[in-house]
């Protein structure tokens, strides 16, 4: 490996345009950790947030924004156990993905699936750790339920809508415009609510209201989502694009008996993240890997055009998806 690498670092808080080029040191391992030589980088939410300086980076943890990437791995620490110098895989980081190379720990990396291109397993760690550990792990989504995710065209509201179509469950999707209404029914949602031409609690409520939603909006969302559940219903927030603060009457949550839960992901320790890898591994990597359930992609970019493809991500324009190419 070289001693220095290209990375994009946040150069103040700000819009897009603060995203700059520079370069930094090549990390090294510490204890349980593996180096990647990245070759794409998932673009999420969390990292415009970052940038936003909404969203401070945990501590210990890179102050590049990157929660996800794949690559080969180049360097193993001691204790890394479980890979060798060579392997392919993806994984889910602390930070630091915007970048040539990035230091993660072994456990929260997975092979990549069998006929997947480096593109595409890029897209998996953040969306797919969050999805299963609020939908399935929090959320407690069985098969024959209704199963209502706001943002169905997100990154997050695809893959929820494929894993929960696959596990059994009755899908319903909200989006702002009938392409993305569209493309959350090819993905396996029963029905998709333009949000702009309907309301989702009258929808939903018709069909004997959700048992589990997943929402990233919050905002006036949030006492919309309790009066759509139905008896023992649970909600999962975990993203506030519309605010966290909201008046809500919590006799509805008594008298329907609710469960109102939330989770971020970044702040949990590395022995949770490492849990919820494994039970990916053994759930969800043979589904990607028989082709049954595949990320959305949406837009590649050059890591160095990293403020274009936070501003195609803040557009909400976007189906699925946005990548950095890392390796030249």
């Amino acid at each position: 490996m070289t001693q220095t690498m290209r990375a994009v670092e946040i150069s103040q808080p700000g819009g897009p345009d603060v995203l700059q080029l520079t370069e930094r040191p090549v990390p090294e391992p510490q204890n349980g950790q593996v180096i990647l030589k990245v070759a794409y980088a998932g673009v999420n939410r969390p990292d415009a947030l970052q940038r936003a300086g909404a969203y401070d980076p945990p501590p210990g943890a890179s102050d590049l924004p990157g929660l996800e990437a794949s690559g080969e791995v180049v360097a193993v620490g001691s204790g890394g156990e479980g890979l060798s110098v060579g392997d392919q895989v993806c994984a889910l980081l602390p930070g630091g993905g915007y970048a040539e190379y990035v230091a993660t720990p072994a456990a929260h990396c997975l092979p990549v699936p069998t006929g997947m291109g480096m593109k595409e397993a890029a897209c998996l760690p953040e969306t797919f750790f969050t999805v299963w550990s609020n939908v399935f792990m929090r959320g407690g989504l069985k098969a024959g339920e209704r199963f209502l995710v706001h943002g169905g065209s997100s990154g997050i509201g695809t893959t929820a809508i494929q894993l929960a179509h696959a596990f059994g469950a009755r899908v319903f999707a909200t989006a702002g415009s009938d392409e993305k209404c569209e493309a959350c029914v090819k993905l396996g949602a029963e029905r998709a609510i333009n949000y702009r031409d309907e309301d989702f609690v009258g929808v939903m409520r018709a069909e004997g209201g959700a048992n589990l939603i997943l929402d990233m909006v919050g905002g006036d969302y949030i006492p919309r989502n309790v009066k759509t559940l139905a008896e023992d219903g649970r909600l999962v927030q975990i993203a506030f694009l519309q605010g966290p603060k909201v008046e809500l009457n919590f006799a509805l949550m008594m008298v329907k008996r609710l469960t109102l839960t939330g989770s971020t992901l970044r702040p949990q320790s590395d022995l949770a993240k490492a849990k919820i890898a494994q039970e990916l591994r053994e759930a969800v990597w043979p589904l990607l890997e028989a082709g049954k359930v595949a990320p959305v992609m949406d837009s590649e970019f050059d890591l160095a055009e990293a403020s274009a493809a936070h501003a195609r991500m803040e557009s909400s324009g976007h189906i699925g998806k946005i990548v950095l190419k890392v390796a030249g």
